[in-house]
Parts: structure tokens; sequence; C-alpha cells
């Protein structure tokens, strides 16, 4: 509470003296509001024509013309926002509306620059709470402290100076939701910024939210499959989990990112990509991309690009977490994805130094780990009782030189549920995705599996960390038996079964085809270089000539042996007729 004990005297500024009568009433109405005597001056202004405005430390009381336009504005910002049938209810609160007696608190600007503004006089703001600054400009409390606030700008600064006044809104920041944000490209604020009309917002969310609680959630146990062969089938990703996307720059991280989105065309799963410190340019071939592939009709993006202000990028995750806790809420599963949170947190440390705040491992400040668990830990798998809706989070993570073991990224592994781990080495070998066995995992594991994808991996991983080690001792031998050259060959096999083409995702029963003829060892007398083209036959060969193989594997509960026989005769069939 702001302290008025040592306030005994009020200054009404208006052009004309008020009366005995009126005084007598303001001094009634503070009295009573204050609980206290205060007495009042007047103070001759005509900066208020035609009304007044009466300051009361620093609480204002603005009775001017732009005053109660100012309340009658908000009024009919609410109506917008929470009602369904607007026109008439506006109508009738024009006719009939008559202004109130509110309190604007308003402080002073000491300082400006680089997107931060440090306030004195606004006793009452809370963390999170919305300014207004000069020419409307909206601003956001980031810092508490004794004698003033520290606020982050959303906008140009520019027109902020020291000593202007900053209003409060006693609302907490929040972004526009709704479903027709579905197909959209905006920006934090949720201001669409594709040039396509402006967005009719069907509820305001804040954009800090508790994670849901325990009780709220149930175990995941629902796939959400990418289309990735190597992931869905070793690192499985589960509707509520959250799982880490690491590696060095350019190895493929967005690639498996965006696979993920087009893979859940008809699925029924909204997605939301939420860019950060990227290039506009990069974001205009994203989005036409996922256009030409239909994805759009099911994703929002929200941009926060490499020219906004660190004050936006910061914004970006939790506005793009607030949009999928809107449709989660309603029932739905929803991907999002966050590329990349690197750049975050350095957004953030830039803050934080320019707030004052001490810096601590890599100049970050003490609340990093903070910063990203209680955004990740939204993600969830809500109950049936509470709608039984999900978010599926992607964090983004950029490595330097591979270093997995630094600030950021032990932070953020340490909050989620595994993590794909993407190696420069393979990448440049032409493995893509470049997915490090080693050191990827899923904490989910087989329960994001359907048991028919879980018994058709058996031994993958296993057979593939043989490999890896036998290629390195062998490396530096010549003369080899000929089973250790056929369990090189079966290894080289299963990598090149793995790579795969962007945008190229596999269906559930084409990833269980797959998997059972390489660890059935059918692509050993297969040319290392041909495996791919023949996998792709051997799909189409199955598409064209035995359909009801892909009905039984998605219908059936588990890879029967009989099953297994018939996918096996079937690849064999083919590569007996392709000889």
């Amino acid at each position: 509470m702001s302290n008025y004990n040592n306030i005994s005297k009020a200054y009404l500024y208006a052009e004309k003296e008020p009366t005995a009568a009126q005084m007598e009433g303001f001094v009634k109405f503070l009295s009573g509001k204050y609980e206290r005597e205060i007495s009042v001056q007047w103070v001759k202004s005509r900066e208020f024509p035609g009304g007044f405005r009466l300051e009361v430390g620093n609480d204002v009381y603005d009775w001017s013309k732009e005053g109660k336009f100012e309340q009658l504005r908000e009024k009919l910002s609410y109506l917008a926002k929470h009602s369904d049938d607007v026109i008439p209810l506006m109508k009738e609160t024009v006719h009939s509306w008559t202004p109130s007696a509110i309190a604007r608190e308003v402080g002073t600007v000491l300082t400006v620059g680089d997107g931060i503004a440090t306030v004195e006089g606004l006793e009452n703001a809370t963390y999170g709470e919305i300014l207004i600054f000069t020419d409307g400009i909206r601003g956001m409390v980031m810092e508490l402290r004794r004698d003033e606030v520290g606020c982050i700008l959303f906008s140009e600064e520019s027109p902020i100076l020291e000593g202007s006044s900053v209003y409060r809104t006693g609302k907490t920041a929040g972004i526009p939701v709704g479903d027709n944000f579905v197909g959209r490209v905006i920006n934090p604020l949720g201001e669409p910024i594709d040039e396509r009309g402006p967005i009719e917002a069907k509820e305001y969310y804040s954009i800090e939210h508790p994670a849901p609680g325990i009780i709220a959630r149930q175990s995941v146990n629902r796939p959400l499959e990418t289309g990735i062969l190597a992931i869905d089938s070793m690192f499985p990703i589960g509707r509520g989990q959250r799982e880490l996307i690491i590696g060095d720059r350019q190895t493929g991280k967005t690639a498996i990112a965006l696979d993920t989105i087009t893979n859940q065309k008809g699925k029924d799963v909204i997605c939301i990509y939420v860019a950060i410190g990227q290039k506009a340019s990069s974001i205009a071939q994203m989005v036409n991309n996922l256009r030409n592939k239909g994805a759009m009709d099911y994703t929002i993006i929200v941009n926060a690009s490499a020219s906004d202000a660190a004050p936006i990028q910061y914004i970006a995750p939790y506005a793009g977490c607030s949009l999928a806790e809107y449709f989660m809420n309603n029932g739905q599963d929803v991907l999002i994805i966050y590329d990349d949170l690197s750049k975050h947190a350095i957004a953030y440390r830039s803050l934080s130094l320019l707030l004052d705040r001490s810096p601590g491992r890599e100049a970050y400040p003490g609340d990093v780990f903070y910063l990203h668990s209680r955004l990740l830990e939204r993600a969830a798998q809500l109950s049936d009782e509470y709608g039984g809706g999900s978010i599926t989070a992607l964090p983004i993570v950029e490595t330097q030189a591979g270093d997995v073991s630094a600030y950021i990224p032990t932070n953020i592994i340490s909050i989620t549920d595994g993590q794909i781990f993407l190696e420069s080495g393979l990448f440049f070998e032409g493995q893509r995705p470049a997915v490090n066995v080693g050191l990827s995992v899923s904490r989910v594991g087989g329960d994001a599996q359907t048991k028919a994808m879980k018994k058709a991996t058996g031994t993958l991983r296993l057979d593939l960390a043989q490999f890896r080690e036998m290629e390195v001792f062998t490396q530096f031998s010549s003369d080899l038996d000929d089973s250790t050259k056929n369990q090189l060959l079966y290894g080289k096999g299963l990598m090149r079964v793995l790579r795969q083409k962007q945008y190229s995702p596999y269906s559930g029963a084409e990833e269980v085809i797959l998997l059972v003829c390489a660890l059935g060892r059918l692509f050993i007398p297969i040319p290392e270089k041909e495996i791919n083209k023949v996998s792709e036959e051997i799909l189409n060969y199955f598409k064209k000539n035995r359909p009801d193989l892909s009905d039984r594997i998605n219908g059936s509960d588990t890879l029967s042996d009989e099953l297994r026989k018939e996918i096996i005769d079937t690849a064999s069939e083919y590569l007996a007729k392709r000889k």
C-alpha cells in the first residue's frame, strides 16, 4: 500500500476557483477515501478546460475531457473483448455512461535508454504490471526497488523524456488469444505482422501464468510423432513432454522442429513456432515453406526478430506459451517450439545488466534458471477432469563447439524430459538428421510409443552403439574377417536408413516397415549409397501391392511375429524382383 501518512494536502488544478460548497465536497471525499484529514489547495491552470485534475500524492483524479474520454475508451475496449454482441452494448454504454472518481497512480521518469526506464512515485506498482508512458508507449515493471521501479519498454523510447509522467494500468502484461490467431504471423504483443488485417481475439491471457499443478496433470502416454525415423524409434516424444533439441549452429535443429510441425497435418494438433532473434528473411522463407506444405492451416508464428528490442525478445516465449495454454485449456493438443532459448537468455542478460542486477556466472543474473523453468513447466498433459489438453514443448538451444556443459545448456537439460543432441561431425558426414545416439535420450521412452513401434525398434540403439565402437577400432585394420565385415555393413546400413530429407516425414506404418527391414538385415547386400533409394522403393511397393499391411500395423496393438514375417517376406519379394 502507498504510504499516505505524510500527505495532508491535495492540489486541485482548474481554470476557475471552486466554490466553498465544491471545496467542502472535495475535502469530504478525500478524507473518506484516505481515512485522514486532507486539505485541498486550488492551483489555477488552463490545461484542463471544462474539467479539473486532483492530485493526492501519486494518485491523480483526472476529470478533464481527456480523462473522462480515457475512462470511456477503456470501458468500450473491455466490452469488445468480453462480449459477443458488442455493438448494441457499446451504443447503450455511450448513451448511459457516467465517469467514476477513479484514482490513477502517476509516476515520473527518472532515466530512460536502451529499452529501460526507471520511474519514481509508483509505490503500488506490481511485478509484470503494464505502465503507460508518453504517446501511449507501453512498458512492463520488471524491477521493484525501495524508491523506484525498473521498467522494460515495448516500443520506440524516443518520445519518453526524463520528468515525463507514467501511469499505472493495474493490468498484468498479457496477450490476446483466440482461434482466429491460427494461420497468422504475430509479434509477442499479439499484433499481426503478416499484412492480413486485424485479428479478432476471444480472450486475454497473462503472459506469466503458474504451471499446472500435480493434480491437474496425468502421465505422458500418447505419442507425438515427428515423422523422423531416428527420433520416433529411439527418442520418442509424447504429448505433454519437454524434449530439448541441442547442437551447434547449422546442424539442423530448426529443420527437425519444422519437420515435426509438417508431420502434424491432419492430427488435430495446433502448432506454435516462437522465433527469437532470427532474421526477418529467414522467418519469411519458413512461413512460405510451411504454407506450401499446408502446415500454416494449423500453425501460429510468434516472431521477435533480431531487429526487435531485447524486451520484445524477452517476452516472446511467454506470450507464445499463453497462446498455447488457451488451446490446451479448451481440450486441444498443442506443439510449441522455442527457437531458440540461447538468444532468449542473452536478451534477458542484457535487460538484467541494464537494470543494475548483480551478474553471476557468464554475466547471467542469479535467476536465469527460473527464467526457463517457469516457462517449460507450463508444458503438461492435463488430466481428463481438466479437459485432457496438452502442451508439448520443443525448446532449442545452441551450443558452442559441442559444449553441452555450458551454463544455459546444462540448466535446460536439467529442466527438460530428455534431449536430442545434433553433432557437427555427423552433419558434415551427410548423416542428417545428425542425431548423436549416445548423448540423446528421452526420459519418457517407450511410454510415448505405439506398441508396434516399440517392438519394431528392438535392439536398434544397442546395434548402433556397437557399430560406432567397432568402426573406431577397425579403422586401423585392413584385414577383417567376414563376420566383422557383415557387422560393419549392417551398421552402415542402419545409419543410411536413418538418413532422411527435410519435409519428408514418414507415417507410423512406414517407420515400422523400414525398422523391420533394417533390423532384419535385408539391406546388407545393397550398396551403401543406394540404401535410401531402395528404402523409398520398398515403401512404394508396400503402398501399391500391400496397403492392407499398413492398415494392420496402424490398427494393431502390437507387432506380432506373423506381421513381422509378412513385412520381411514382402520386402524380400521386392528385392528379389529388383535384382
